[in-house]
């Protein structure tokens, strides 16, 4: 009877750290299957947010309806988030020709101008604007940042990522969505 205890302490504690790791700093889907239909004609506006870009103009999700999006929740002082930012460059260059847009949603801890200072020498060529309520309402306030969403041309979360994520996997999805 200890063995079987032992045995089964055994496998819960390396079950919970299976999922601790699994779901810590990777990819998290936050979205069921059967809620995701890329072939559907219908518009999800639950996660339309507005918010407002680094010029102060508003910023939509809807305003890019029928495109595939990326969101990506960032900040000046966040190592993992800077690291991300040239690949996204890269990205977006690439790929808005083909029906892709960038965007950069910062929580601007260190002030407007420091974003607006980063953005400008960092040479971002895609939207950035700020997180606001409005933003948490919808998506949820992240566990941590980086946290990046893949969102459909139906404005479907495809997919949500939390921490550094490599390039691959985004041009992965990109690619998928847009069935290139």
């Amino acid at each position: 009877m200890k063995l079987y205890n032992r045995r089964g302490g055994i496998l819960m504690i390396i079950a919970l750290l299976t999922a601790v790791t699994c779901s810590g700093d990777k990819m998290e889907s936050n979205v069921q299957a059967a809620e995701h239909n890329v072939n559907s004609s219908e518009y999800n506006d639950s996660y339309d947010f507005t918010t407002e870009k680094l010029d102060g103009s508003p910023l939509r999700l809807s305003d890019y309806k029928g495109k595939v999006v990326i969101i990506n929740l960032w900040d000046t002082w966040c190592p993992p988030c800077r690291l991300e930012i040239p690949d996204f460059i890269e990205l977006y260059a690439q790929y808005q020709k083909q029906g892709f847009v960038m965007v950069g949603l910062a929580f601007g801890q260190e002030g407007r101008q420091a974003v607006e200072k980063f953005v400008q020498d960092n040479g971002v060529n895609y939207v950035n604007g700020f997180v606001n309520q409005d933003v948490i309402a919808r998506f949820g306030q992240p566990r941590g940042i980086p946290t990046t969403y893949v969102i459909d041309q139906n404005g479907n979360v495809y997919k949500k990522y939390v921490g550094y994520t490599e390039k691959s996997v985004f041009e992965t999805d990109i690619k998928a969505l847009l069935n290139i």
